[in-house]
């Protein structure tokens, strides 16, 4: 099998994170300060809506500082431990920030709502001018928070699903913003019925949002730790590329998988053309290498497995082909 002759070293993202890396300060630092208002409005206020929302933004706070280890730790060179790099520092603790959304964010809301539910009685809202007052607040910086994410998307090769941090924080920001709105409105309508389930109802309606917004992040992140494929457009470009080589008979086995935000790992069983002597034969695998690290710059570990016809309809194709 030919391996990776390109140079790269997998995983290492350089000076491409530094976009990113300022997108997360500035939602870590709008995080601290709003979770601070937050929880002090709440608790002058008496609102389970309002400390819903200082959880949730606690919750974002601790999970930034996960995003900003990813970033240094991904761009760790390979390693005699890690021959293919660190790239996959980034799901594993975008898996971690999803669990501290359920845990530190979801579940928090989710009592507090019951709490005020239970409590069944036409509960004093004073102070909660105050309260609305650092929601709307919140609401300001949670979107300028917002806005910032977005435009590093909007820079960003591939769009928000290619960088798990990146992704992270925009869905923090957004949920931010939807989080603060539904405990505006449970608080203003507790101030004009008196009624407390309307702000119990509120963070319960929170806690579902940060649940599902878990749910989602953290599959995200496991179907990359596990070992996702590239998406289906790259792999038959890169299939195509290969049946198009005069060398090649027949393509047995496609196999890909991404090793971080910008590597990824290319594995095929080809059936060479018979009568190619064993040097033409490592110089049509160079090329070859070489054509589809040009259509694909993150292909950089190509390897291929030269077998013919016969003997792969004896072993089986164990990869199948996509």
């Amino acid at each position: 099998m030919s391996g990776n002759r390109n140079g790269k070293a997998p995983g290492r993202t350089g000076g491409k994170d530094s976009g990113t890396r300022l997108t997360v300060l500035v939602a870590l630092g709008a995080n601290l300060l709003i979770a601070v208002a937050k929880a002090v409005g709440g608790v002058v206020a008496g609102s389970p809506a309002l400390l819903s929302e200082a959880a949730h933004s606690v919750a974002d706070s601790v999970n930034e500082v996960f995003l900003l280890a990813a970033l240094r730790r991904s761009r760790r060179p390979p390693d005699r431990h890690h021959p293919f790099g660190y790239g996959k520092e980034r799901f594993f603790w975008s898996l971690l920030a999803a669990v501290g959304i359920f845990v530190m964010g979801g579940c928090f809301s989710v009592f507090q709502g019951i709490e005020a539910l239970r409590s069944g009685a036409d509960e004093s809202h004073s102070g909660y001018i105050a309260g609305l007052a650092v929601l709307a607040v919140a609401l300001l910086a949670e979107g300028a928070s917002l806005l910032r994410a977005l435009h590093q998307v909007r820079g960003q090769p591939g769009g928000i699903g290619r960088d798990p941090a990146l992704r992270t924080v925009v869905a923090e920001d957004g949920t931010a913003v939807l989080g603060v709105t539904l405990a505006m409105a449970g608080m203003a309508l507790h101030m004009t019925t008196g009624q407390v389930v309307w702000e119990g109802s509120a963070s319960l309606a929170i806690g579902a949002l940060l649940g599902y917004v878990a749910y989602r992040l953290g599959k995200d992140a496991r179907d990359q730790l596990i070992g996702e494929a590239v998406d289906p457009e790259m792999r038959d470009r890169i299939r195509a590329l290969l049946d198009a080589q005069p060398e090649i008979d027949s393509v047995e086995a496609l196999l890909t998988m991404r090793l971080g935000t910008d590597s990824a790992l290319v594995a095929a069983r080809i059936d060479l053309a018979p009568g190619l002597e064993s040097e033409r034969v490592e110089l049509v695998c160079e090329r070859i290498k070489e054509s589809v690290a040009n259509i694909w710059p993150d292909a950089d570990q190509v390897f291929l497995d030269v077998t013919d016809a016969a003997t792969a309809d004896a072993r089986g194709s164990r990869g199948g082909k996509p």
